[in-house]
């Protein structure tokens, strides 16, 4: 290589070089960075959503998870209205505890041993309206406040089939299939305007 060759190649080099370190990096930076409150009551909304789905959160688990996180997002948005839409330092840490023993009873629910069960006719009926109740919480169509009262709707039927069950050997006449099947209805309809009233979960 000549004399002329090696110069180039070593002020291109050189020039790869300090460009490296002058451009600025593509990389973010926010990994690292705490989740924001909507970021995290969003984000939990998906877990809880992932557990009625799967059906490793009861009904009446689901309903003390939604309604614990209808008083959290109660208190954000009083706190804003009091603080020109703000949250305070204060503000932040207390619902950043909420928070965090919120999301520590949905790991507890969602692994104990309770399970939404379902059987028969009746339960893949249940079953159906779990998941429509999980699509509306991850698409944020259902308020926490909105899912709370839909399970608790949900959690009143499932009582009312496992007396049934328990007084008829596990089994329910057609006169207790009417009537739960009546009950579904209800909620099915309920679940169904809940989801299109335009209330929105706050993100």
């Amino acid at each position: 290589m000549n004399r002329f060759s090696m110069f180039v190649a070593a002020s291109t080099l050189l020039t790869g070089v300090l460009f490296a370190q002058t451009a600025p990096s593509t990389q973010t930076t926010t990994v690292n960075q705490p989740s924001t409150v909507n970021e995290r009551r969003e984000n939990q909304q998906d877990r809880i959503a992932n557990g009625v789905g799967s059906g490793q959160l009861t009904a009446d688990e689901t309903k003390n998870l939604e309604s614990r996180e209808a008083n959290v997002n109660r208190e954000i948005k009083d706190d804003r209205q009091a603080d020109n839409g703000k949250l305070t330092q204060g503000e932040r840490a207390q619902v950043n505890h909420q928070q965090n023993n919120l999301s520590k009873s949905i790991y507890t629910d969602k692994h104990n041993a309770a399970q939404q069960n379902y059987k028969g006719e009746v339960g893949a009926r249940q079953a159906n309206q779990q998941q429509r109740i999980a699509q509306g919480i991850r698409g944020g169509q259902l308020t926490a406040n909105e899912t709370a009262h839909l399970e608790n709707r949900e959690q009143g039927i499932n009582q009312q089939v496992h007396a049934d069950r328990s007084a008829n050997g596990g089994k329910l006449t057609g006169a207790e299939r009417g009537q739960v099947n009546g009950e579904q209805n209800k909620a099915s309809r309920k679940i169904y305007q809940d989801k299109h009233n335009g209330a929105r979960q706050p993100k």
